[in-house]
């Protein structure tokens, strides 16, 4: 079996998408083929759009979203925080710094 692979824009982009208070909104897709997270297009709203493989039960799909950022911005898990959205496909996530 293929190990997935995960798509990762460079950390200084999403970080720009975080505000002054440590918030960053993103859009979640479990069940997806891959990892994968895709930033706004220039201009557009600044919600991030997060793909995650595993499935929308017991919070699986939570805890890959938050472990994929923690990837993508090089930091530990446990500076992250589902603020709000835990059962949404929003959902808000503070960043501690």
């Amino acid at each position: 079996m293929s190990r997935i692979k995960s798509a990762l824009p460079p950390r200084e982009d999403l970080e720009r998408l975080i505000d002054a208070l440590g918030y960053l909104t993103i859009r979640a897709t479990p069940n997806a083929a891959a990892n994968e997270i895709r930033l706004p297009a220039p201009g557009a709203p600044g919600v991030v759009n997060l793909r995650t493989t595993a499935t929308p039960e017991d919070g699986k799909a939570n805890d890959a979203v938050l472990a994929l950022l923690a990837k993508a911005l090089d930091c530990p898990r446990s500076a992250l925080t589902l603020v709000r959205g835990a059962t949404a496909r929003n959902k808000v996530i503070h960043v501690a710094r």
